[in-house]
């Protein structure tokens, strides 16, 4: 087994890689002064088991272009078999028509995905599980909670109370919960799906004195943090913790989230920010073990 980790994941794939004590191929890559991808193997895959390691964010069309790219030509090359793994995959939250005359984006997503040759797919808290059966290859969701729940476990938080900022998000408190030994619920999130406004509301629970901990598969805007974080503090909360897997971290949000009074984020290396402080190298090296 080789792993090639993609432009965007050159950290995480050589974590991957050492954990599972496998060689790693670099990629030559450059972008042409017209912003197209160039990228190109160091050394021949003919014949190999090849894990391809490239996350979709930032730039996610350009990394998805680039994900394409070097999964066709791993398989053109020769490669007896290409397990894909994106740590996060862009476009999961378009999952449905929401809308009249909308794309579904992830289904076209992942049919090119596997059209361009990936024989096995991978990737980490993708908002809906059930979207990875638009494939027809094998394809698993891994679950960031396990390294989120573990980090959290070791930090000495009082009395944690695990929240999810919606009812959609509740199986990842659930998760964490468990592996602290906390209790856990939801808020309630309502989305304007024409502006994007977001509204969150929901009935106060005991969180006095303790420290209360908001979980989600990504945060964007930090606007749903926010909002949840300044319920949580008048309620009593000694401090207001938030921790996900895909720290996105648009323009302001961390900013947004201080503000509203939390007190510490945290994410997951799936995407690469001042705050991926938790490494997902381990569940993917236990998976491809």
């Amino acid at each position: 087994m080789i792993v090639v980790p993609g432009p965007s994941s050159v950290d995480l794939g050589k974590r991957v890689a050492g954990l599972i004590s496998a060689e790693t191929v670099d990629l030559d890559y450059k972008n042409f002064p017209d912003g197209e991808s160039y990228l190109r193997l160091s050394r021949s895959v003919e014949g190999e088991d090849v894990v391809l390691i490239h996350t979709t964010y930032p730039q996610q069309d350009k990394r998805l272009i680039e994900l394409l790219l070097i999964t066709d030509a791993l398989k053109d090359l020769g490669a007896e078999r290409v397990r894909v793994v994106v740590p996060y995959m862009a476009y999961a939250r378009q999952d449905t028509r929401f809308r009249d005359g909308e794309a579904v984006s992830i289904r076209t997503l992942l049919r090119l995905v596997e059209a361009s040759g990936a024989d096995e797919f991978y990737t980490v808290d993708i908002h809906k599980e059930a979207t990875l059966g638009a494939f027809k290859i094998k394809a698993k969701n891994l679950y960031g909670t396990e390294v989120i729940g573990e980090h959290l476990g070791m930090m000495g938080l009082k009395d944690p109370y695990i929240l999810s900022p919606d009812k959609g998000a509740i199986m990842i408190a659930k998760r964490v919960a468990e592996r602290l030994g906390a209790e856990y619920g939801n808020f309630e999130k309502t989305r304007d799906r024409i502006t994007g406004a977001i509204t969150v509301r929901g009935e106060a629970v005991d969180v006095r004195g303790k420290d209360a901990v908001i979980v989600d598969d990504l945060i964007s805007t930090g606007g749903t943090i926010a909002n949840a974080a300044r319920l949580l503090k008048e309620w009593g909360a000694k401090r207001v913790l938030a921790a996900c897997t895909h720290p996105l971290l648009v323009a302001g949000a961390s900013e947004r989230m201080r503000e509203a009074g939390v007190d510490e984020v945290l994410g997951t290396d799936t995407v690469s920010s001042p705050i991926s402080r938790i490494s997902v190298a381990p569940l993917i090296a236990k998976e491809l073990r």
